[in-house]
């Protein structure tokens, strides 16, 4: 893990559907120690974005799986296909921190794209750790994540 770039407050917030959320956790705990990575699928509704399904996508990452991710653009194109043959759309990227806090790192924040939530699942053997989300700032520092409470 690179080093966790600039945070900063509050702002706009998600709701993770109770079942998207089980699933989800299910697929971390069994992708460890390798990083697992998937789509989130929703809505937005101003400031709060709804998560109403989870997808899961493969880690092309092979030679780092530990620790980094590439999540699978055959996926992520299927996800996007499915999300709006169902009148939904992406709403964000959802990843695994294998024994490591659910903070973005300085890689994640190099791949992150403003608008989307960043769902990190912290993971060790005994399972999940944690669960936070993340978006890039809108304000005059584009690089800063600010953290989504989740609802």
């Amino acid at each position: 893990m690179n080093a966790t770039p600039n945070i900063t407050s509050p702002a706009a917030e998600i709701s993770i559907a109770f079942d998207a959320r089980a699933e989800l956790e299910a697929w971390v705990a069994a992708g460890y120690p390798h990083e697992t990575c998937g789509l989130l699928i929703g809505r937005r509704r101003g400031e709060r974005t709804e998560v109403e399904r989870v997808e899961q996508a493969r880690n092309r990452n092979t030679e780092r799986a530990r620790d980094r991710y590439d999540l699978d653009p055959d996926d992520q194109l299927a996800a996007d296909l499915r999300a709006r043959e169902d009148g939904l759309e992406i709403v964000g990227i959802w990843h695994s921190h294998p024994d490591h806090p659910a903070r973005p790192s300085e890689t994640d924040r190099s791949k992150a794209w403003e608008g989307w939530s960043y769902v990190i699942v912290a993971v060790t053997a005994d399972g999940v750790a944690d669960l936070r989300s993340w978006r890039l700032s809108a304000s005059s520092d584009p690089s800063r994540f600010v953290e989504e409470p989740i609802r």
